[in-house]
């Protein structure tokens, strides 16, 4: 099915505003929502899911009319609360409906950060009182127009409706690209970040591509990565886990290499960072202005840095690093600091076709990180 013909379908039913945060298994629907520009529907890219359901919240209280709101199966953690405690029917009553990419579907083989959330997708929503539809590659346009008339019903009941998307239920089609205009490769920034860093530090890395790069950069450059803790899930958590860290041996240097992306999806972690202010903890910000391993699709973020925020909150030294030459100086300079250090580094949008992914599972990583510190 093509995600301009469920779209166009989607308009039947009065949604005109789309919101979320981007995900892989919906690239042909994130890449058609961001080429309808604005002609049909207003699309927002939300700091998390839970955003998202705020701001359909909103939306139906001004205009009566429900919102789409789309996300990762991963991301339904982050929507329990609002859905429960505000759009629910027992509640305020808000109708929208969910678009949900299905990671870790049982029986077909994913990342490990996906299989228990997969498994347990659809009873979240049972539990949820969230009516839900299955739809995948055999899936048609007349069945389309019956789930979508179905969950315009449960709507007009003041109702939430799901509608859970498998992997390759969209074909191919005009894909979304756009350039942020920087240039500095992130894999090299992460290679030369590992050669300051790896020996003597413990590094928490985000989830995603950024994770992914420095697994293998680290096996290259130390014929090994035991002293990576990879955050292969939980988007947004790392510096919270190396603060973590930080606090509980402030004997140990921490090092967590976030992503942009990560650090608004739960910013406030920030500002508690900096009123703890460990001496211990250097927080790396790769920032490409993308949620670049789901496809690219820029964030809803319009300022120009995270490290404006992260000053404004209290970090005792930021420094920005746009290519080699200035990288290598910040981590020279921020090696002489005995505070709370960022270093954000602006990247391009490039990655390698290639790129491999970790062979250990979850759990392996774990334990041969703890061995290792």
């Amino acid at each position: 099915m093509k995600a301009s013909t469920f779209l166009q379908e989607v308009e039947h039913i009065g949604i005109r505003t789309i919101t979320g945060v981007p995900d892989s298994t919906l690239k042909q629907f994130c890449d058609a929502v961001q080429l309808d520009h604005g002609k049909t529907f207003r699309h927002y890219v939300t700091a998390n899911e839970g955003a998202a359901v705020g701001l359909a919240t909103g939306e139906y209280l001004a205009a009566k009319r429900p919102c789409l709101v789309y996300l990762q199966n991963s991301g339904l953690g982050n929507i329990i609360n609002p859905l429960a405690s505000i759009a629910n029917q027992e509640v305020y009553g808000i109708p929208m409906l969910f678009v949900v990419g299905w990671r870790g579907e049982p029986g077909k083989k994913d990342e490990p950060q996906h299989v228990y959330q997969g498994k347990v997708t659809c009873g979240l929503l049972e539990v949820m009182d969230v009516p839900y539809a299955v739809i995948d590659e055999m899936t048609t346009e007349a069945q389309i127009r019956e789930i979508l008339s179905d969950a315009q019903n449960i709507m007009n009941q003041n109702r939430q409706y799901a509608i859970i998307v498998k992997k390759g239920t969209f074909e191919k089609e005009s894909f979304f690209s756009w350039e942020n205009g920087y240039t500095f490769v992130r894999e090299q920034a992460l290679k030369l970040i590992l050669e300051s860093v790896y020996e003597a530090a413990c590094i928490v890395s985000t989830t995603g591509k950024i994770s992914r790069e420095l697994y293998e950069q680290s096996d290259a450059l130390y014929g090994g990565h035991d002293k990576l803790f990879m955050t292969v899930g939980g988007m947004g958590h790392a510096s919270m886990i190396a603060y973590g860290m930080a606090q509980a041996d402030d004997t140990k240097q921490i090092v967590c290499i976030d992503g942009d992306g990560a650090v608004m999806m739960h910013m406030g972690a920030l500002a508690f960072i900096a009123k703890q202010a460990p001496k211990n903890l250097l927080h790396i910000v790769i920032n490409n202005a993308a949620h670049e391993s789901v496809g690219a699709i820029p964030t809803g973020f319009s300022g120009e840095t995270y490290g404006q925020i992260a000053k404004a909150c209290g970090y005792r030294n930021v420094f920005r690093a746009m290519d080699e030459k200035e990288l290598k100086e910040v981590l020279l300079e921020a090696k002489k600091k005995q505070e709370l250090t960022m270093i954000e580094v602006m990247v391009s949008l490039d990655s390698r076709a290639d790129l491999g992914r970790p062979k250990e599972s979850a759990k392996e990583n774990r334990i041969h990180f703890m061995n290792a510190i």
